[in-house]
């Protein structure tokens, strides 16, 4: 655990979270600023700073947070319209916060996947 990161701090329960989900080692939370009707953050519990991190050092892990996130949208309704399962890392891909985290957007129409 990273003391100065906020989402290892929410999963030590140093920060509230409405928690949608919770595994062992994984964790689903809603997003305080939503983009879409349904925004839940998906996380793995142990600090990884971005998606390749996580991908490199601990692949099993990479897989259950997706299988958390296949989880959360369809207990969201989200399987019949669709969703979109956004992990943004570094500068360019407008991370702000440096724990990996996936964004499980739905509920309406999101758009292009760019904004122009």
């Amino acid at each position: 655990m990273e003391t100065d990161c906020l989402f290892c701090r929410i999963v030590a329960g140093d920060i509230p979270a409405t928690v949608v989900r919770e595994t062992e080692r994984t964790l689903a939370f809603r997003d305080i600023g939503p983009k879409a009707p349904v925004h839940v953050l998906v996380i793995p519990k142990e600090h990884y700073v971005d998606v390749a991190t996580l991908g490199a050092g601990d692949p099993a892990l990479a897989g259950e947070v997706l299988a958390t996130a296949a989880v959360v949208a369809e207990d969201e309704g989200l399987l019949g319209d669709g969703f979109r399962l956004m992990f943004n890392t570094g500068a360019y891909g407008s991370q702000e916060v440096f724990h990996v985290h996936a964004h499980l957007l739905g509920g309406a129409p999101l758009g292009p996947m760019l904004a122009g």
